[in-house]
């Protein structure tokens, strides 16, 4: 009996030493290459709401490094709005299209059109929000137009959304309009009334959509004079004053809720993007003459919108993915269009901002909106 025993025993010896050795392989291999464990495509998980998901890749920390490689299309991208496009616009430099995001601690994977729609074969993705959101559909469909054969693509409107099709993949790149996310109503007098706890307007477009990537903050921060609303309204409640972000937590909360009540989570892949940096001051120069990213900061701050987002997430039920890229956006104030957001002649670009305007939150394409889509990809 003793024979069978030793047999057992040796094939587990055998076994457990195959596997310390393949886990010994493993632990070598370089954190930052693309090829290790470290970076694949399943486990790269960003700050997930309510959930101790194993974070393998933080893609929020890090540096950019100059990679004459990139941009991965240019400013002829026929999808592109004039006012992003600032090489033909006359913007004199162009190596803010060449700055590619560094993690701290592994890769970000470059995109690849072909393995992009391939995985999103017969799905929907759809983008929601304000502005700097359409800078971020742009920026994606332009990253996959080029791989798609004339004829084979198209755009088409509805509403407030407009979606890129690729024939061939039966795949659809969607972007709606919602910067507030909840519903804003002409009232009596024709006030302009912010409900903080209606949302179903803009959300029947949601839904069937495999996955819904959001943003929600600019609007939210204008000051009084640049206010898109009169009046909050809660319920029957008009108010007329009300802490701005307190009035987004609220809007926020309402939007959580009905992902909590009306998505599932097995159907459906929820992302969140964070506040992309605005770099105006009173004069609106700021961003002006930028030709680099920061390489650091001196501290570090936080902005209020961002802490108000992750509480709200935290609460959540669903498993919403934060994807953070405010702090990698803070660090590019060269990135912006300044005062190339359309075509100047030379004697107002001289005028060096007595009373030309100048735009230092929408970003230049192609250019940092292709990292978020990158990170989106690798995300997805």
């Amino acid at each position: 009996m003793a024979a069978p025993k030793i047999h057992l025993f040796s094939s587990f010896l055998l076994c457990s030493t195959f596997l310390c050795f393949l886990h010994c392989t493993l632990s070598l291999l370089n954190p930052e290459d693309e090829a290790g464990i470290l970076v694949q495509a399943d486990d790269v998980r960003m700050v997930q709401s309510n959930r101790d998901s194993k974070k393998m890749c933080d893609f929020s920390v890090g540096k950019w490094v100059y990679d004459d490689s990139y941009p991965l299309y240019d400013s002829n991208c026929p999808y592109l709005s004039s006012v992003v496009t600032c090489q033909k616009n006359g913007r004199p430099d162009s190596d803010y299209q060449k700055w590619k995001w560094k993690p701290t601690g592994c890769a970000l994977p470059r995109f690849d059109a072909l393995r992009f729609l391939g995985r999103m074969r017969r799905k929907r993705i759809m983008l929601v929000g304000d502005s700097m959101m359409r800078n971020q559909w742009e920026s994606l469909v332009c990253l996959v137009q080029g791989v798609i054969p004339t004829g084979r693509k198209r755009v088409t409107y509805k509403g407030p959304a407009m979606a890129f099709h690729a024939l061939d993949f039966e795949t659809s790149i969607e972007f709606f309009w919602a910067p507030l996310l909840v519903e804003l109503k002409k009232g009596s007098e024709n006030k302009r009334i912010l409900h903080l706890d209606l949302i179903e307007e803009n959300a029947r477009y949601w839904r069937g959509v495999d996955i819904l990537v959001f943003d929600s903050a600019h609007w939210w921060t204008h000051s009084d004079q640049t206010s898109s609303w009169d009046y909050y309204m809660e319920g029957k409640n008009l108010i007329r004053n009300m802490s701005a972000m307190v009035a987004y937590q609220r809007g926020l909360s309402t939007w959580a809720r009905w992902v909590d009540q009306n998505l599932d989570p097995l159907r459906t892949q929820v992302i969140f993007r964070s506040m992309s940096s605005r770099h105006n001051r009173e004069n609106g120069w700021k961003c002006h003459n930028e030709k680099q990213p920061l390489p650091f900061f001196s501290h570090l701050h936080v902005p209020e919108p961002l802490v108000v987002l992750q509480e709200v997430l935290k609460r959540m039920r669903f498993p919403v993915y934060l994807q953070d890229i405010t702090t990698m956006t803070e660090l590019r104030r060269d990135g912006h269009p300044s005062v190339y957001m359309r075509v100047i002649g030379q004697d107002e670009r001289q005028k060096q901002g007595k009373g030309l305007s100048s735009d230092c939150s929408h970003w230049c394409l192609p250019g940092v909106p292709d990292i978020w889509n990158e990170m989106l990809s690798a995300l997805l």
